[in-house]
């Protein structure tokens, strides 16, 4: 049933006919398991604990949390590289994965940043989005789709001092590099505890052509799923400005930050009213504990959603 409505959700976005979307069945994204999210999570945790009690740029448990997500698209067969970068006196890193196949001048591409402040692990800032990132990647090779665009997933260094990570891919980019690019789509915490569903607004300043038909479809997905969403203006506050400023249509989806929840937003959503939505953003305290794992289902399912219709 969930699939059915995503196709007519779409078929409103796109204006599609019935008969060319029926010919191949191209929005038939899997049901993201969120247990699969939290287990990669749970490795994030891990290794925060594993080296201070963070992730965070120029520290090891950054380094080692990207030689685990490179290790596990390695072993998916993507084609992996690290991009490295000097920020502050310190090493930063970029993993970006390509999925084998689809039309090269057509991208479709998926990111968000990987580090966490030095206060903590940084487990819903950001490991939420980038987990998700990893599963709906993972997912993509385990049900053999087959885009007929080709798909790119980005996890981001040092985006918590100042967007570095992928303003340094955006810039080692070409022209015809960065035209090849027609899509990217940025979750930056999709767990949060007492959380909301936001989407970027495409029509906020700054925004590039085509970001309005990805905010739509990604409005489309959350109703696909029976959830309400609210716009919100990032004003180039996460790894979408880079892309933006080059021209690239971007959106994205986010559960809330250091936001209180309106009592509007618990009529619609639930949660508590005049509570941050992460109570624990940029601090200690962001561990697996501080999860909604229904936010994070949700997410990532509309990334999944996102992702298959954009790509096929």
């Amino acid at each position: 049933m969930r699939i059915l409505i995503a196709l007519a959700a779409a078929l409103m976005v796109t204006g599609t006919t019935a008969a060319q979307a029926a010919a191949p069945a191209v929005l038939a994204a899997p049901n993201i398991n969120v247990a699969n999210v939290q287990a990669h999570l749970n490795q994030f945790q891990t290794i925060a604990n594993n080296n201070g009690g963070n992730r965070a740029h120029g520290r090891p448990g950054f380094k080692a949390s990207i030689d685990w997500v490179k290790s596990k698209l390695d072993a998916a067969g993507f084609a992996t590289r690290v991009q490295s970068f000097t920020y502050g006196g310190a090493t930063g890193y970029n993993l970006i994965a390509d999925y084998p196949g689809g039309d090269a001048n057509n991208v479709v591409m998926l990111g968000g940043h990987l580090d966490s402040v030095t206060r903590g692990p940084g487990i819903n800032d950001n490991g939420s989005g980038s987990a998700s990132i990893l599963e709906v990647a993972l997912q993509v090779k385990a049900t053999g789709f087959k885009p007929t665009k080709h798909l790119r997933f980005g996890w981001w260094g040092a985006e918590e001092l100042g967007l570095i990570g992928s303003k340094a891919y955006v810039k080692s980019l070409s022209s015809t590099e960065k035209s090849k690019i027609k899509a990217y789509l940025n979750f930056d915490m999709t767990g949060s505890p007492n959380p909301g569903y936001f989407v970027y607004n495409g029509r906020e300043a700054g925004s590039s052509p085509g970001s309005v038909e990805l905010q739509q479809r990604l409005e489309a997905a959350f109703t696909a799923i029976n959830v309400k969403t609210e716009l919100t203006n990032v004003d180039g506050r996460s790894d979408h400005a880079a892309f933006s400023s080059a021209g690239i249509a971007t959106s994205g989806t986010y559960a809330g930050g250091d936001e209180r929840k309106t009592a509007a937003q618990v009529a619609k959503w639930g949660g508590t009213a005049g509570q941050y939505m992460d109570r624990c953003y940029h601090q200690a305290c962001d561990t697996t504990s501080n999860i909604n794992a229904t936010a994070l289902d949700r997410h990532a399912d509309v990334m999944a959603i996102a992702l298959w219709g954009l790509a096929a």
